[in-house]
């Protein structure tokens, strides 16, 4: 069903067709209308056999998501930011002990100093927690992407970041095609727990394990984890075939085929990218796009395929490694080791900065007269930052 409908609403209706049996609930912004938009229609009574739980944090929310799907119940939350951090103890209990949680993350800034606007620092900053990580471009993209993420994440049995920027598509209203109740039935079948607490027949999870035997527990999280490589396509394959939208998988090229540079990045930027590379390439520019769907799993054999004929590549990221540099680059030149692509990374819109195509156009016309540094931090005041480098200097 079409609508002109707010990010956040979409993806709370598209929640609800999955037909989640508890829902852990502390607001923080941007992800609260999603949440709300929940809370509403389980009040309503539109969901049946759901509860709604509220609970005191972030902590919370994930360590009763934990319990409520060690019991076999399908449970979905979401957070964004410094509520993400909160729950990071509980975030690594999730994933060690396999439970198929499925979780927005509403990407926003992590402090300090505070910032509520967007970027991906908080959900990169869980890269390593063995949760698989899919981003979202768009509204309808997202909408899509959750439906997809409890079919991952119950057939791998491991939890599921469905990551969709803050603001830039959770509070923004566009049209959007709400899946109809039936597909998503269809889509979808019951949840059938791999494994499941029951006083009847009473077994551990979660129990201590020693030395002798962590690591090959450890190592089963990561195979279960690269199984997500296959899975996640056929995922997207099946939902296209019933809900006639190509939605999710790994990586999304975009005119990259034939293309000298490619330019890589995450998220909504890819719509912005787009439009500017659409313009490059009507004045003869040989460029092109990847967008990167699923982070994590990282898509190496994917990513290399799709590359293979670039001369160059430009990795947009909105978030970044303090004194080391770019996140996703470190992915990308895994996948293409070996071959003649010069490689570089590019820090743009933390805490919100805009992305404009003025400034894209710069940076790609610097990068296809090869001028573009290694590691550039678009639109950065150098000056300012000269500045207060001068002044704390002085005062020491």
């Amino acid at each position: 069903m079409l609508k002109q409908v707010e990010g956040s609403v979409a993806v709370a209706e598209a929640v609800a067709y999955c037909r989640p049996e508890v829902i852990c609930a502390y607001p923080i912004s941007p992800q609260t209308h999603i949440v709300e938009g929940l809370s509403k229609i389980v009040k309503k009574g539109e969901l049946a056999n759901c509860e709604f739980v509220n609970v005191e944090s972030e902590f919370a929310a994930m360590s009763v998501a934990i319990g409520a799907s060690a019991t076999g119940a399908r449970t979905y939350t979401a957070t964004a930011s410094q509520g993400l951090l909160y729950m990071v103890e509980a975030v690594y209990n999730a994933s060690g002990l396999g439970l198929p949680i499925v979780m927005t993350v509403a990407n926003r800034a992590i402090g300090g100093p505070i910032n509520i606007w967007n970027d991906h620092s908080d959900s990169m900053s869980q890269r390593d927690s063995g949760w698989i990580q899919i981003y979202a471009e768009t509204n309808q993209e997202a909408t899509d992407l959750h439906v997809q993420a409890f079919r991952i994440a119950e057939e791998l049995s491991l939890p599921v970041m469905v990551c969709m920027d803050g603001f830039i598509l959770t509070h923004a209203s566009e049209r959007v095609d709400i899946p109809e109740q039936s597909d998503v039935d269809k889509y979808l079948p019951p949840y059938v727990p791999r494994q499941v607490l029951n006083p009847a027949d009473p077994v551990s999870i979660g129990a201590m394990v020693g030395p002798e035997a962590f690591m090959e527990v450890r190592y089963m999280v990561h195979a279960k984890t690269l199984r997500a490589l296959e899975v996640i396509p056929k995922a997207a394959a099946e939902f296209q075939a019933i809900f006639n939208r190509d939605s999710g998988g790994l990586i999304r090229p975009y005119f990259s085929e034939d293309a000298e540079t490619v330019i890589i990045a995450l998220g909504s930027v890819l719509g912005t990218i787009k439009d500017v590379v659409d313009e490059q390439r009507a004045q003869g520019v040989s460029i092109g796009v990847l967008g990167i769907i699923t982070f994590r799993p990282f898509p190496f054999e994917a990513v290399r395929a799709a590359l293979k004929n670039a001369k160059q590549v430009v990795i947009i990221e909105k978030a970044f490694q303090v004194g080391i540099g770019g996140i996703v680059t470190e992915n990308i030149s895994s996948s293409i080791a070996g071959l003649d692509i010069k490689s570089n990374t590019v820090i743009a819109g933390l805490g919100g900065r805009p992305i404009t195509k003025t400034s894209l156009h710069t940076l790609f016309n610097n990068a296809t007269a090869g001028i573009l540094a290694p590691l550039t931090f678009l639109d950065l005041d150098q000056g300012l930052v000269d500045r207060e480098i001068l002044r704390e200097g002085a005062a020491l």
